[in-house]
């Protein structure tokens, strides 16, 4: 009995040691569970829960600084800032979420799924609609909804709509410049903005406010060289041009010879940066700078210009154009129109391929290549505007037999429309290239000029005698018999050349036949330029030559122009005149 007693009070004893064993390896396992959640918050998720529990007892606010606005070069707006409201939702705040989605969907014209997600959520706020009509703002306001709020906020307006579209460029909805000068003087135009934070206790009442990080600074305002009405002129002709011909597009420049400002950059097909998520992107860029074409005979100027300057060649020096076929290698160059022996003069007036391409054996194609450097081709303007592209000019230790011959009448080679009427600028220039600029001016919001952007030269490309001579030839273009004939005008003197040149097969297999680019370069008046004029057709159909499309265009910008501009008409001076100091024409030779 006594050993039965002894056993069972082991027994209990044994049972109790493992009672309180395992409540103390619980304790213990619920003691390791406390202190690593402890270095979880404390250690790791330290970071985490700061922000956090900042978030809910202060709060950051940004004084946005007002965008400068965009002037034409008469201080007209062409882009503006505008106070709008911006439909915003507090999901927490959203009773039903699927009804109110409805509601909005219906009113605002939005995917009912997508708005049901965003109400959903766990955020504190989402966006429904930024930047609303303020008739959508008004429909939404009458539906009194629940969580539903309006934030003011500021959006870019463009007023002339799509005059100028490419240049001005565009802002995205965080009022950032995108495209164009937007984007390119973002910075200047966005100014700086204001920091500052709020202190709230548990009731939400403010009870201290932190310094302001910064002064605000409203962004400078620019002053374009653009003129609207200049821009709304060529924009016109353009299109009408494009549409006569079944164009795919088109670009046209205006620029002034002496100073490099530029007057206008049309394109076709417009878009209207108020509405440009509407649009095709490659529509929003630049073309006149960033798209590059062949130029045919235009190149020609440029060509004669290196001829005239060489010492190699007169007005009078005669040429043999083979009766339009000449064989190099197993390869022909044509002319449209057999001729026997033409000067460099009629060479240019009636744009023979094959006497250029023999002016440039002359010439050779080390000094040609100089010359066309000279000129800016092969390397970019350096204009105020993103996305500028060199062109095409390959080294002339590159260049074969057939693609020195080639270059001579444009092909080949690619260039802008801005390259290229900054070229020809040089010309009216009396041989003085001039750097082209879109932007004259920087303001403050009073009005007051913080920066001027001043003429730059750049360099002196061909002598005065050379550039009045080479003048007096183009003139000869567009007279009586010439390729240019469309583009004269009424009572003043126009220097300019055509160009018709065929576009590289999309695949790859030389040059399509079916495809082409026309343009037309010219100035007026041509006795003391005012006004360069480029114009580029791409793809038309109807014709495909630059004197008859786009010929008339040039005539037509420069007539509108000259007008709006008040330049009285000039005197004409009698065809085959020339100064007496250029020396008489040389006599006749065949060969």
């Amino acid at each position: 009995m006594t050993e039965g007693f002894v056993k069972k009070k082991r027994d209990s004893t044994r049972w109790v040691r493992f009672r309180i064993l395992l409540v103390a390896t619980i304790l213990a396992i619920c003691f390791g569970i406390i202190l690593g959640r402890a270095v979880q918050l404390q250690v790791l998720d330290r970071s985490e829960l700061s922000e956090r529990a900042a978030g809910q007892y202060k709060k950051a606010f940004c004084n946005k600084p007002r965008r400068g606005t965009i002037f034409d070069r008469h201080y007209k707006e062409l882009a503006v800032s505008i106070e709008v409201s911006s439909i915003c939702a507090y999901p927490k705040q959203v009773s039903d979420p699927d009804q109110t989605a409805a509601a909005l969907a219906g009113t605002l014209n939005l995917r009912k799924s997508v708005l049901a997600q965003k109400l959903s959520s766990d955020r504190a706020f989402v966006w429904v609609k930024r930047q609303a009509d303020p008739k959508d703002v008004s429909a939404v306001k009458k539906l009194k909804l629940r969580g539903i709020g309006f934030v003011r906020e500021s959006r870019r307006f463009y007023p002339l709509k799509t005059v100028a579209g490419q240049v001005i460029g565009i802002c995205g909805t965080d009022g950032k410049g995108l495209e164009g000068l937007e984007y390119y003087y973002d910075s200047s135009l966005s100014g700086r903005e204001s920091n500052w934070t709020i202190f709230r206790d548990a009731l939400g009442r403010s009870f201290t406010v932190e310094a302001a990080t910064g002064k605000r600074k409203d962004g400078h305002n620019l002053i374009l060289t653009i003129d609207k009405n200049i821009q709304y002129i060529a924009e016109q002709a353009l299109a009408r041009g494009v549409e006569a011909f079944s164009a795919k597009s088109g670009v046209a420049v205006v620029m002034v010879p002496r100073t490099g400002a530029i007057l206008a950059m049309a394109h076709v097909p417009q878009f209207n940066p108020n509405a440009f998520e509407k649009y095709e992107p490659w529509l929003w860029r630049n073309r006149a700078i960033t798209d590059t074409f062949e130029p045919g005979s235009t190149f020609k100027v440029f060509l004669a210009a290196a001829a005239l300057e060489s010492g190699l060649c007169t007005p009078y020096t005669r040429i043999y154009c083979e009766k339009g076929n000449y064989r190099v290698g197993k390869l022909v160059v044509h002319d449209i129109h057999p001729r026997g022996t033409l000067s460099l003069q009629d060479i240019l007036k009636y744009s023979s391929n094959i006497g250029a391409a023999k002016i440039g054996e002359r010439i050779g194609s080390a000094y040609f290549y100089r010359k066309l450097r000279e000129f800016g081709f092969g390397e970019k303007t350096g204009i105020d505007c993103p996305g500028e592209s060199a062109g095409n000019l390959l080294p002339f230790k590159r260049w074969s037999h057939m693609d020195a011959l080639a270059i001579c009448f444009g092909q080949g080679v690619s260039v802008s429309a801005l390259q290229i009427a900054t070229a020809l600028s040089a010309i009216a220039n009396d041989g003085v290239l001039m750097k082209p600029y879109l932007v004259q001016a920087m303001t403050d919001r009073s009005g007051r000029i913080i920066k001027n952007f001043r003429p730059s030269r750049v360099r002196r490309v061909i002598s005065s005698t050379t550039a009045r001579l080479l003048t007096r030839m183009l003139e000869r273009v567009v007279a009586k018999g010439g390729t240019g004939v469309k583009a004269a005008l009424s009572g003043y003197r126009v220097a300019g050349k055509t160009g018709t040149a065929q576009k590289a097969d999309p695949e790859g297999k030389g040059y399509a036949k079916d495809r082409h680019t026309a343009s037309f370069i010219g100035f007026v008046p041509a006795g003391k330029p005012e006004v360069v004029v480029v114009v580029v057709i791409d793809e038309p159909e109807k014709d495909r030559y630059g004197g008859v499309v786009a010929a008339p265009v040039f005539r037509q910008i420069a007539r509108e122009t000259l007008q709006y501009l008040k330049i009285p008409p000039e005197l004409r001076v009698p065809e085959g005149k020339y100064s007496a100091s250029l020396g008489p024409p040389e006599p006749e030779s065949g060969g």
